[in-house]
């Protein structure tokens, strides 16, 4: 176990930021910045010390690369590093601040999914299949990130196709949690929450289709955004159940991030026009939100309900107004895998998995499960067609218990619990929580409702950490495209809440 004390046997010791003269950076507070304290910095206040001059994007850069050449053997968050093109990108950035012609995110470093590629880059999904998978164009995100000047040192870890809740792979191996290392750093976008909660990027991007943005945020104790279906280009626009988004340590820094990302793309056939988020909201005082403790599809831990009442008493504390209430959703936990599965395998998603029937013997287990059911002809138009009966049931139960009754949001657990082991297998179950085996699925129960109702907008927000030093997380779930209401309430919560990532509560790769 490494705790902050022995960081200087890990190579992470105090970093004296010896600036060459000529580069015209002022050595002002910058001398008295530790490189651990610099890579946990916000965005915000990265870009303030760029531009007065007392950091530079260099600095931050290199102690980012010295954080991974340190811990990222014990966390194998990321895929490929670009480090010599990035650094080409932070000394760019470096000028554009002398010159005073900085752009949004300029000099930000930002762990990239595997997923959201750059032109060149090798693109595997985790696969063995994709191992040399180069492309030939970057894909939008990556392109609006290098419009604003972010730069790009490092792709991140993901489970075969984005197809699991945890991060592990046949091809890179079992990423864990910075956290607890026993412990997943979720999925699907598992190593650019690892990478956050490591140090080693300020902001990084994610995925959503089943909660593979807001699960991998609750796991590290970051700030994530699911946003309605429109917000973000598609290249599948019929999948509307999966999106983009942005994750951070701090709340303003997914904002910074959101409105660098989001908008349509010039081949987008129905994303949205572009809506830039505020960063500072009204009081949420008088604001009516309704608790579920679960859906009625699984009690959550102990250190989970605990947390949650945490996260309850600050929104109160800030004026708000908080109910339990009780949502029926129609289905029960067992039912969730096969819900998702007809909406996604009877559209573009199982046409493109079933072409790959022929090797699934050399693929992941979870993997080869959902090749083998999209291959199966199982799922056709008739899935889609009970699959969206569902969806226009559930959404009708919510709006009878929540919206419809006086409710600005919805919110609950993130988690049923944080304690889940970094190569768990979904297809084998045998996870026991409370003295009862969980049904296999469970990890996605409290996320992938909001992918069948994906026009509801949800933020994740860090609630604490628990006994075994593993944060949890509680999500704020908005009407549909009522971006606005969810992100209010997160930055009230965020204003009160005890924040990670400062002082004493980083993460300590501890093993116990």
């Amino acid at each position: 176990m490494a705790t902050r004390r022995e960081f200087g046997r890990l190579g992470l010791g105090a970093l004296t930021l010896a600036v060459a003269s000529n580069t015209g950076i002022r050595m002002g507070r910058a001398q008295t910045l530790t490189e651990e304290s610099i890579i946990y910095l916000p965005a915000s206040e990265l870009i303030s010390l760029f531009k007065s001059k007392e950091l530079s994007p260099v600095d931050l850069l290199k102690a980012q690369i010295d954080r991974y050449q340190s811990v990222n053997e014990l966390i194998n968050c990321v895929t490929y590093t670009h480090f010599e093109s990035a650094m080409k990108q932070a000394r760019q950035s470096e000028e554009r601040y002398l010159r005073g012609t900085a752009r949004p995110l300029e000099g930000i470093t930002v762990g990239v999914k595997d997923e959201h590629h750059d032109a060149g880059w090798i693109m595997t999904q985790g696969s063995i299949l994709e191992k040399d998978s180069r492309q030939d164009s970057a894909d939008p995100v990556v392109q609006k990130l290098k419009q604003s000047g972010a730069v790009l040192p490092i792709q991140t870890t993901v489970p075969e196709f984005y197809l699991n809740a945890v991060t592990w792979t046949r091809l890179w191996g079992v990423s864990r949690c910075p956290w607890n290392l026993k412990y997943t750093v979720g999925g699907s976008s598992g190593g650019s929450g690892g990478a956050l909660a490591a140090g080693m990027c300020t902001l990084a991007t994610g995925s959503d289709m089943g909660g593979s943005i807001r699960l991998p945020c609750a796991y590290n104790g970051l700030y994530g955004f699911k946003p309605p279906f429109g917000r973000f280009h598609s290249d599948l626009p019929l999948s509307y159940f999966a999106g983009s988004g942005p994750m951070a340590r701090t709340f303003q820094d997914m904002i910074s991030l959101y409105n660098v990302i989001s908008g349509p793309d010039k081949y987008s056939p129905n994303t949205l026009p572009k809506e830039d988020l505020p960063y500072n909201y009204p009081n949420i005082r008088g604001t009516r939100i309704a608790y579920s403790q679960g859906l009625g599809l699984a009690e959550p831990d102990t250190d989970t309900q605990r947390m949650m009442q945490k996260a309850i008493a600050v929104l109160r504390s800030a004026g708000a107004v908080v109910d339990e209430v009780d949502i029926n959703p129609g289905y029960r936990v067992e039912d969730t895998t096969e819900l998702f599965v007809k909406g996604a395998l009877g559209g573009a998603m199982g046409g493109w998995l079933a072409d790959m029937a022929d090797r699934s013997d050399e693929m992941t287990t979870y993997a080869a499960s959902f090749v083998k059911k999209a291959a199966s002809g199982k799922y056709g138009n008739q899935a889609v067609y009970e699959y969206e009966r569902f969806v226009n049931s559930f959404h009708s139960r919510v709006v009878d218990t929540v919206f419809g009754n006086g409710y600005q949001a919805l919110i609950m657990p993130s988690l049923i619990t944080s304690h889940v082991p970094a190569d768990y297998d979904l297809t084998k179950g045998g996870f026991m929580m409370n003295g009862s085996e969980l049904y296999s699925g469970f990890i996605f129960a409290y996320t992938a409702p909001w992918n069948f109702l994906n026009w509801y907008p949800v933020v994740n927000v860090p609630t604490g950490l628990t006994a075994q030093g593993m944060p949890s997380g509680m999500q704020i779930i908005g009407s549909p495209y009522r971006d606005s209401t969810v992100m209010q309430i997160a930055h009230s919560y965020a204003a009160l809440a005890n924040p990670l990532f400062v002082g004493d509560r980083v993460p300590e790769f501890k093993n116990a």
